[in-house]
């Protein structure tokens, strides 16, 4: 039986980890990178528009460095990935052009998708790239980005990128078939079909991620990507590379993550899961009542307290009288600014201090919420 979900997806982001294709040394498997484009370049030659958010830069620059194993050091490992990264994408030009397939890279940061404005052109270039036809082939730019490779994955990353081009389905290949309620190497585990909501994964244990190998990820990334996409009404299937193709056509392998929540703003999206706070403004009850309930602006009158360094256009973590984070949102003012301003109303400032003032310490446009137990 298909799965109905799959066959329906018109625009697909794929994403393969580093296990999946390089070899125990750490260098790219020809083979594994053939066999990926052909599934890939298949589906697309039905008019499925796909993007593939591919692992394995630092992974491919080792050997040709002589590093036996990934560094744990940040210059090396931006050193392996400035290096790797042209190998990777040279294999899948060379991979894709057999089937007379373009493709294109993007390199992406958190800048370029965090800041205002920035991650527009991001979406207007990915919407250039598939309306010409082109495979986007998509990492972080590990080379200069130093958030992602000490924290960050590659399997948020297409989460997030799922959401950006309005993707009908998310893939998410490793060497792992799927998601199990315990180790997979345990006889006594049994893989999990389908995924409905988080009741379904109650019972599930995975191990940390980067455990060993050349890659960062692991289940739990996936499981964290998967709720990032079908939170924002993206359904997810997570199997082995290995079974990419049967999995792009439609076969029940792996595990298929329903969608549980509407489609939310994109960039609303990113502040949530991507940006950390640089800051945090503690709000009143009633303030509280305002963003959750009224889903109003957080303005000055609101606020209580002020920690941290920030400036206008900073994402800042706003905060409950008893210290639990509800919202993340982008601030208007400088933390110098706001111990003025705080339990004043903006018409009382606008008197004082001029027109200026009159503004919300954060709009409910650049305003996150999260979900509260």
């Amino acid at each position: 039986m298909s799965r109905k979900a799959v066959l329906d997806a018109r625009r697909i982001v794929v994403k393969v980890g580093s296990s999946s294709l390089t070899t125990a040394a750490g260098g790219i498997d020809p083979g594994r990178v053939r066999a990926l484009v052909d599934s890939v370049a298949a589906v697309h030659a039905t008019g499925v528009e796909v993007v593939l958010v591919s692992s394995g830069a630092i992974a491919a620059g080792l050997a040709p460095l002589s590093f036996t194993r990934r560094p744990k050091d940040l210059a090396r490992q931006q050193a392996a990935a400035s290096v790797g990264q042209g190998i990777l994408v040279h294999r899948y030009t060379e991979e894709f052009a057999r089937h007379g397939q373009v493709t294109g890279q993007v390199l992406l940061t958190l800048d370029d998708v965090t800041r205002r404005g920035h991650y527009r052109n991001a979406q207007r270039t990915f919407v250039t790239l598939l309306e010409l036809g082109v495979v986007p082939i998509v990492n972080e730019n590990d080379t200069v980005a130093t958030s992602e490779i000490r924290f960050g994955d590659n399997d948020r990353l297409a989460a997030l990128v799922a959401h950006l081009v309005h993707a009908d389905l998310l893939v998410l290949l490793s060497d792992v078939d799927g998601l199990y309620d315990g180790p997979p190497a345990d006889p006594g585990s049994t893989l999990i079909g389908e995924v409905h909501g988080e009741a379904d994964l109650a019972a599930v244990t995975v191990g940390k991620p980067g455990a060993a190998g050349v890659g960062t990820g692991g289940m739990q990334t996936k499981i964290e990507a998967a709720r990032i996409a079908t939170g924002a009404g993206i359904p997810v299937v997570v199997t082995s590379a290995g079974q990419a193709q049967a999995a792009l056509a439609g076969d029940e392998v792996g595990t298929l993550f329903h969608s549980t929540g509407p489609r939310r703003p994109t960039r609303l999206l990113w502040l949530a899961h991507v940006t950390e706070g640089k800051g945090t403004i503690i709000l009143d009850a009633g303030a509280v009542r305002a963003l959750t309930e009224r889903r109003a602006s957080l303005l000055p009158a609101g606020i209580t307290g002020v920690t941290g360094s920030f400036v206008d256009g900073d994402p800042v973590d706003l905060v409950d009288p008893d210290g639990q984070v509800i919202a993340r949102g982008l601030v208007n003012y400088a933390a110098a600014e706001l111990p003025a301003l705080m339990g004043r109303s903006t018409r009382e400032l606008a008197a004082e201090l001029g027109a200026s003032y009159e503004r919300e310490v954060v709009h409910r446009d650049d305003l996150s919420l999260f979900d509260r137990p």
